[in-house]
């Protein structure tokens, strides 16, 4: 029962179809005939090439061909170039991460193609109308519902090849979809109820990938926690956490799940002064007192990386970080100041234990 003061709200559920299972990429074929399409692309990354060819080889003649030219935070160049080679396409088809995704995205955006999403790891842009892409070193983002997929297919047969350090780090990044949507302005009990209970399956399946790789039912509960926590991710807006991962993605070069995986606890404990009673049953869920210690404890559990340093960010970035989010700051519950976000990057940067 949802309390008095949650009684007014507004919900926007996304269109989309979506199909969870093992082995559910075997539909392809029969799901793209439904949306009156025989001429698919198929875009992946360079890891996903083997995945992109057993699709062609189920498609067949609705295949047209695969690009596997997918690159991190989806340069316009990059998209550019792959814009000449679907052009006689009549759908796309992404099988791979956010890297893939964002591609399609970014394409559908271009030409109004219907876009098929198969995720292979946690990302979660596959339930957003959100594109991200970076021009001259400057990461922004497009909500358009252009860009959201038609279908979705969560076929966790896909993710059992995932290296455990992407898992992790791929883990952290989708519960960071959900926890921002937990204290987003338009966060409402629907999207938090989605989140909290996203969370909880990731929390709980990533050690157990960790310690076991080949755990399939660990495998489809950290896919159906990545899914609802990227379902929140497209209902609700954006806060400090990604405004900060995409400076440093798009400004750094720092790789994207990674940098999620370490700015999240501190981020997560820099808000929770704000909004306690909000993060709370975070801490509860993830067995510790303060969310973004709990957070930092999860992500050291699952061997995820515990600083910016590690992932090649330079010291004295920190401070042209700190004013790039600044610039153009999206809304956050706690006031920010360039003096506390230049302060919560440098603990980032050194992978100390948050302590806002």
């Amino acid at each position: 029962m949802i309390k008095a003061s949650a009684h007014s709200f507004v919900y926007a559920a996304l269109p989309g179809r979506v199909i969870f299972g093992t082995g559910a990429r075997k539909r392809i074929a029969q799901e793209l005939a439904s949306l009156q399409c025989s001429r698919a692309y198929i875009l992946s990354g360079p890891r996903g090439a083997g995945a992109a060819k057993e699709l062609q080889d189920i498609l067949g003649s609705q295949a047209l061909g695969s690009y596997s030219g997918a690159a991190m935070h989806t340069p316009v160049e990059a998209t550019a170039q792959a814009v000449q080679i679907v052009q006689d396409a009549d759908a796309l088809i992404t099988i791979g991460g956010g890297s893939a995704t964002g591609l399609g995205k970014a394409i559908a955006l271009r030409t109004d193609l219907p876009l098929i999403a198969l995720p292979t790891t946690y990302a979660g842009s596959e339930m957003t109308p959100i594109l991200g892409q970076t021009d001259s070193g400057r990461k922004t983002t497009i909500r358009d519902p252009k860009v959201l997929p038609k279908l979705v297919i969560y076929d966790p047969e896909l993710t059992y090849s995932l290296p455990a350090a992407l898992t992790a780090t791929s883990g952290m990044n989708a519960i960071a979809h959900g926890i921002e949507g937990v204290y987003a302005k338009d966060a409402n009990p629907i999207t938090s109820m989605l989140a909290f209970e996203g969370i909880r399956a990731l929390a709980s399946a990533l050690p157990e990938i960790t310690d076991a790789a080949n755990d399939k039912n660990a495998r489809a509960d950290a896919l159906y926690g990545a899914w609802l926590c990227g379902t929140v991710l497209g209902s609700v807006g954006m806060a400090l956490h990604h405004k900060l991962c995409h400076v440093l993605g798009g400004s750094f070069n720092l790789p994207h799940a990674e940098t999620h995986a370490v700015v999240l606890p501190h981020v997560t404990s820099f808000n929770a002064e704000a909004v306690p009673h909000l993060l709370k049953p975070l801490a509860n869920l993830l067995g510790g007192t303060e969310p973004g210690q709990a957070l930092y404890d999860l992500a050291r559990r699952i061997h995820a990386p515990a600083s910016l340093r590690e992932l090649g960010l330079s010291h004295k970035d920190l401070d042209r970080a700190a004013d790039i989010a600044m610039e153009q700051p999206y809304w956050n519950p706690r006031p920010l100041t360039r003096e506390s976000i230049r302060a919560l990057l440098e603990t980032a940067w050194s992978g100390e234990r948050p302590h806002h």
